[in-house]
């Protein structure tokens, strides 16, 4: 049964100025708590700066809180930055494989799953060359490609991922589709209300990294706006 839980999550930037001498920090998650339960797509609203993009972040495992826990069940999946770890001096095939490797897949399924992500990715012969070569709608697609063939039960989204041109851009957004479709749990932030309110059932509201509203997604989004 898949499972996502934050308990007290405290997180504080280092700034790289002094007051008498004294280091000084920034609180950007203030003990935020929540639970989730498989089937839960949790939409994450506030302004800019509130915390959404580090609680996603520690949510992801690419950052350690300064206190507090996160606790899952199931893999996790990050959509977030999905350009991270491609090689520029690596071929797109080598990129796939480097990828996949590095998700935990053995050689042989890095190389079965190869050729279906190289399809989808529609780059054809510009696979052979190296990632710096190639356009930024081209790197867009072969790291929404990769990111969007790995498993997870557990989906983490800043923003709702499109790539490439208008008939690409069409295709990823079906895939999206069926990513939430079949992850167990889906946290996603974002600043388009009409979204969240058709994929997710709760919403999490923060403001200046503190929690002010966790609960049904609507709630969330009204409250949100009247703050």
């Amino acid at each position: 049964m898949t499972k996502l839980s934050a308990q007290d999550i405290t997180l504080k930037y280092p700034l790289f100025t002094a007051v008498r001498g004294q280091p000084t920090h920034q609180l950007a998650l203030d003990s935020v708590s929540f639970d989730l339960a498989e089937g839960d797509k949790l939409g994450v609203v506030g302004a800019n700066g509130a915390g959404k993009t580090s609680l996603l972040r520690v949510l992801s495992g690419v950052v350690i809180p300064d206190a507090g826990k996160v606790h899952s069940v199931g893999v996790v999946q990050s959509l977030m930055e999905t350009g991270l770890g491609i090689n520029g001096d690596a071929t797109g095939y080598e990129n796939i494989q480097l990828r996949l490797l590095a998700a935990g897949y053995t050689w042989k399924q890095a190389r079965e799953l190869s050729e279906p992500i190289a399809a989808y990715s529609e780059l054809d012969e510009y696979l052979e060359r190296p990632v710096d070569t190639y356009s930024r709608g081209m790197q867009l697609r072969l790291s929404f490609s990769i990111a969007t063939t790995l498993d997870a039960d557990i989906l983490i989204m800043d923003e709702w991922i499109g790539a490439g041109d208008a008939a690409f851009r069409e295709k990823a957004a079906q895939r999206m589709e069926e990513l939430v479709a079949a992850a167990g749990i889906v946290v996603l932030a974002s600043h388009n209300n009409r979204l969240l309110e058709r994929i997710c059932n709760k919403g999490l509201f923060l403001e200046k990294g503190k929690v002010r509203y966790f609960g049904d997604m609507g709630e969330a989004i009204r409250r949100y706006a009247e703050a």
